[in-house]
Parts: C-alpha cells; sequence; structure tokens
C-alpha cells in the first residue's frame, strides 16, 4: 500500500508499518514529534484541518491529547500515553482516537534512521485485532498521514530547530 512517498506495510493479521523519508536529520524529526507547539503546526491530518489543542507531557508515562477541527463543526481528538523516548531516535507510544468513542488501543513504536542527510522513519502499528486493524485503514489514514508529513517536511530548519 503506497502514498508516496509514504508507504505502509500490513504484517500479520494486527500490524502494520508505515515508512516515511524525510529531509531533516533524525533529531530534528523527533524533535518536531516532541514539541508540541511543532506539532501543532504539521500534524493536521488532510487539507482545512487544524489542531486547536495540543496538550503533551512528553515522558515515559506521560499523557498526550490532540484535538482536531474541520472549523466547520467536525471535531475529533487523539489521546494516549508514552511508553518510552529515546532522544532523536525512538517514541513507543499508546494511543486512542476519540471519536467521540474510543477506538481500541494502537500501540506505536516509531524509528527515526539516518538516511543521507535526511531520516528514515519506521513506524510500526500494533492494534489488538484485525477488525481494529481494518477500521483504521478505512478512515484515510495514510492521506492524513501524508499530508501532515508533507507538512513537516516543509518546515525550515530554523523553524525546527526553534
Amino acid at each position: 500500500m503506497t502514498n508516496a512517498p509514504l508507504s505502509i506495510e500490513l504484517d500479520g493479521e494486527t500490524s502494520l508499518t508505515v515508512t516515511r523519508r524525510f529531509h531533516h536529520p533524525p533529531a530534528l524529526v523527533y524533535r518536531a514529534h516532541t514539541d508540541p507547539e511543532l506539532v501543532q503546526r504539521w500534524m493536521l491530518g488532510p487539507p482545512g484541518w487544524s489542531m486547536p489543542v495540543c496538550e503533551m507531557d512528553v515522558r515515559p508515562g506521560g499523557a498526550f491529547r490532540h484535538e482536531y477541527s474541520n472549523g466547520a463543526g467536525a471535531r475529533f481528538a487523539i489521546v494516549g500515553e508514552y511508553v518510552a523516548l529515546e532522544p532523536d531516535r525512538r517514541i513507543v507510544h499508546v494511543e486512542r482516537m476519540l471519536m467521540p468513542d474510543p477506538t481500541p488501543d494502537n500501540t506505536i513504536d516509531t524509528l527515526f534512521e539516518p538516511d543521507g542527510a535526511g531520516t528514515r522513519m519506521l513506524l510500526r502499528m500494533s492494534l489488538p485485532d484485525a477488525g481494529s486493524r481494518k477500521a483504521m485503514l478505512e478512515t484515510g489514514m495514510a492521506d492524513g498521514m501524508e499530508a501532515s508529513y508533507a507538512n513537516l517536511d516543509a518546515l525550515n530548519v530554523a523553524e525546527l530547530e526553534g
């Protein structure tokens, strides 16, 4: 499954791996994932959506809440907890969408690896069952993720360094 430059590979019945390359080095891509002010600028999903609420306690056991709005009354949130963090290299967290009922927990292990001057990101999602994975893929998740990652790639180094 491809939404170039993002690709998704199914793994067994309940997991999948998202691969995406960024032109920024791993430390800046990691920072873009862990700084709430940066997250609010790029993790927006499809065009027309914004993230008016971005709360992040970036530490093992810390919680986060991202609330999205399309400006026309549609809203949803993604909430979760951080499990492990390795600065500039790895983030493990558990998340669920509130639509408004919570979706099953999705455990996400994200690796940021050097790839030339850029970063190769490997994001492995593990769902509790095949039906949850299927439902997640049918939401248009790949398009929303790629739109967000394109926003991240469009940020310049000065913006990412703060």
